[in-house]
C-alpha cells in the first residue's frame, strides 16, 4: 500500500498501541491490527511480529552519536568571516577564506589556533551551507531593464560573443540611475565600469545624465584603474552615444564600442555588476542634488576597495547548447585583484603595488565604513528609517556584534525588509465539495483504497467533471484526513465520535 505518513509518525502510533494490544483480548487485537494496518500500510504478520517484540523501539532505533569534525569554534569563526566579507555564497567564500583570515588575524580581529585553522582552510563550500543554514537569510533583488535609446553609425557594433580573452583595459560601461521609481524630474546617475579580464569594477556618481560629465567621470575613472584603458564598450544611451565621448576616445586612442539595442546580454558584465553591487549597497531609493552625491562618492571610496580586494566572484569559462539545454561552466572564483596578479600581461611593479595595497586593507574595517555611509545615506533621504537604522558604533563594537548579527536580519540599511503573508484563503472553488460525504464512505468501506482509485471511479460516474489535473488536490485531500484519523487514534477516540464535523465535512483551506 501507498505509504501515507511518515516512518517517524508510525513508530509513533505503534508505541502509543503496544501498550493496549498487550492487554487486550484476541478480538481487540483484531480491532486494532486491521487499524494499524490502514494507517501505516504494515503487512500483517510484520506487525504482530513488532507488538510482540518489546526492544524494537528501544536502542536499537536510536540515532547513532557521530564525532563532530566542524565543532562549534569553527562556526563561530566561520560567522564572522561570512559577515566580514558581506555574506557572499559558499562558493565564493571557499576561493577567499585565506584573504580574509589572514586580514583579520593581521588587525587582531580574530584569533585562531591552528586546529580551527586547519579545519577554515580545508573545508568544503557544501559544509559552509551546511554550517550557515540556520542563520541565512535570502533576499530577492529586484530587476528592472531600461530600454536602449537611438543608435549612431559612428560607433562599431560589439556582442557579448566577440570579446574572446581581452587583456585588462577592456571595460563595459553604464548608468544606473536613482531615481527611485519615477523617471521625472532630476536625479542622480552612476557610472559603473567594468573591466572584462579581471572583472574590476569602479563607479562614480553624476549629478545629471549629460555627455560632458560622461566624459569628466571616465577621465578620472582613468587615473584610478590600476591598469590602462584600451577601450569603452558602452550601451546605446544618447549619454554615451555622441559626439564629446566619441571624440574623447579618438584623441587618447581608446577602442569605442557598442553593444546591439534590445541586447542587454552583450553587456553582461556590467549588468551583473549594476544588481550586484550598485543596487545591493545603493539600493532602489530616489537621490536628488549635491550632498546625496557626495554621501554616494564616500560611500563608493570604500566601496570600491572592498569588492575589487575581498570579493570573489565567477567567470565564465564555457558555455554549450545541448539540445534545448545550455550548459555553462566558470573558473574558481577570485577577486579582481587577483586576477590581475595571475595575468601575464600586468607589470611586476603593479602586481607588487596591489599586493602592498592589500596588505594594508582591513576587511572589517571597510565593511563598517560602507555600513557607516549607507546608514547616513538611508537616515538623510528617509527620515522614518533614522530611528529604525543601528546607531554609530566604534570599530570594535561593530566587531563584536558580528557572530550574532544573523539573529537580527539583514544588516544592510539600504534593503527594506518586507514581511511575509501566509495564503490562508481559497482561490478557486473545491471541486470535491459535492461528492466528499461519498469518498469518505467509500474509505470506510475500502480503507486500502487508494486516491488514484478514487479518482478514476469519480471520473467515470461524472464525466466531463473531473480533470486529470486535480487528482493531486484529491491525493492532498485523502492525506489530510487520514492524518486527522492517525491523530484520532493515537489519542484513543471513540468509535461514536467518528461521524464528527471534522471527519464528515471537506478538508481545505476554506469549506
Amino acid at each position: 500500500m501507498k505509504k501515507k505518513i511518515s516512518t517517524g509518525a508510525k513508530n509513533e502510533i505503534l508505541t502509543v498501541l503496544r501498550n493496549e494490544y498487550v492487554k487486550a483480548l484476541k478480538k481487540d487485537k483484531t480491532r486494532i491490527i486491521n487499524e494499524i494496518i490502514v494507517l501505516t500500510g504494515y503487512h500483517r504478520k510484520h506487525i504482530i511480529r513488532m507488538m510482540k517484540n518489546k526492544d524494537f523501539f528501544e536502542t536499537e532505533n536510536k540515532n547513532k552519536n557521530y564525532k563532530r569534525i566542524y565543532n562549534e569554534a569553527v562556526k563561530e569563526s566561520l560567522i564572522i568571516i561570512w559577515e566580514a566579507s558581506d555574506r557572499m555564497c559558499s562558493k565564493r567564500l571557499k576561493a577567499s577564506l585565506h584573504f580574509y583570515i589572514d586580514a583579520l588575524e593581521r588587525y587582531n580581529h580574530l584569533s585562531l589556533n591552528d586546529r580551527v585553522r586547519e579545519l577554515l582552510l580545508k573545508i568544503s563550500a557544501s559544509t559552509i551551507d551546511r554550517l550557515l543554514a540556520g542563520i541565512r537569510n535570502s533576499n530577492k533583488r529586484i530587476k528592472r531593464r531600461s530600454k536602449p535609446k537611438k543608435i549612431s553609425k559612428k560607433v562599431t557594433v560589439r556582442t557579448f560573443a566577440d570579446w574572446g580573452e581581452p587583456k585588462p583595459g577592456y571595460m563595459e560601461i553604464d548608468f544606473v540611475v536613482h531615481c527611485g521609481g519615477l523617471m521625472q524630474g532630476n536625479y542622480i546617475h552612476t557610472l559603473v565600469a567594468t573591466d572584462i579580464c579581471s572583472g574590476w569594477t569602479d563607479f562614480m556618481p553624476l549629478l545629471a545624465r549629460e555627455q560632458s560629465l560622461v566624459v569628466e567621470a571616465i577621465t578620472i575613472l582613468q587615473k584610478q584603474l590600476p591598469f590602462d584603458l584600451l577601450g569603452i564598450d558602452s550601451d546605446n544611451d544618447s549619454a554615451f552615444i555622441n559626439d564629446s565621448l566619441f571624440n574623447y576616445c579618438t584623441d587618447n586612442k581608446l577602442e569605442f564600442t557598442r553593444s546591439r539595442p534590445y541586447k542587454k546580454n552583450d553587456q553582461a558584465w556590467v549588468e551583473q555588476k549594476n544588481g550586484a553591487i550598485i543596487r545591493k549597497y545603493v539600493g532602489y531609493d530616489r537621490f536628488t542634488g549635491v550632498v546625496a552625491g557626495q554621501a554616494l562618492a564616500n560611500l563608493y571610496y570604500f566601496l570600491r576597495l572592498y569588492v575589487n580586494f575581498f570579493q570573489p566572484s565567477f567567470k565564465l569559462r564555457e558555455k554549450k547548447r545541448i539540445g534545448a539545454k545550455i550548459k555553462k561552466t566558470y573558473f574558481k572564483p577570485e577577486t579582481p585583484a587577483t586576477r590581475l596578479l595571475n595575468n601575464p600581461n600586468i607589470d611586476k611593479t603593479l602586481k607588487d603595488c596591489l599586493v602592498k595595497k592589500q596588505l594594508t586593507l582591513d576587511p572589517i574595517n571597510l565593511l563598517h565604513k560602507i555600513r557607516e555611509h549607507q546608514a547616513a545615506i538611508s537616515a538623510l533621504f528617509s527620515p522614518e528609517r533614522l530611528q529604525s537604522n543601528q546607531e554609530k558604533i566604534c570599530l570594535d563594537k561593530f566587531l563584536a556584534k558580528l557572530p550574532k548579527l544573523w539573529e537580527s536580519g539583514n544588516p544592510n540599511p539600504m534593503i527594506k525588509n518586507k514581511k511575509k503573508t501566509t495564503h490562508y484563503w481559497r482561490t478557486r472553488p473545491d471541486p470535491f465539495k459535492d461528492v466528499w460525504s461519498k469518498i469518505l464512505l467509500q474509505l470506510q468501506d475500502e480503507p486500502d483504497c487508494t486516491a488514484k482509485e478514487l479518482f478514476f471511479r469519480l471520473q467515470k460516474e461524472y464525466p466531463d467533471k473531473f480533470k486529470n489535473g486535480q487528482l493531486r488536490t484529491l491525493q492532498r485531500r485523502i492525506k489530510e484526513w487520514r492524518q486527522i484519523m492517525a491523530k484520532q487514534l493515537i489519542f484513543n477516540f471513540c468509535e461514536e465520535q467518528s461521524d464528527n464535523n471534522i471527519i464528515t465535512e471537506p478538508i481545505g483551506k476554506n469549506k
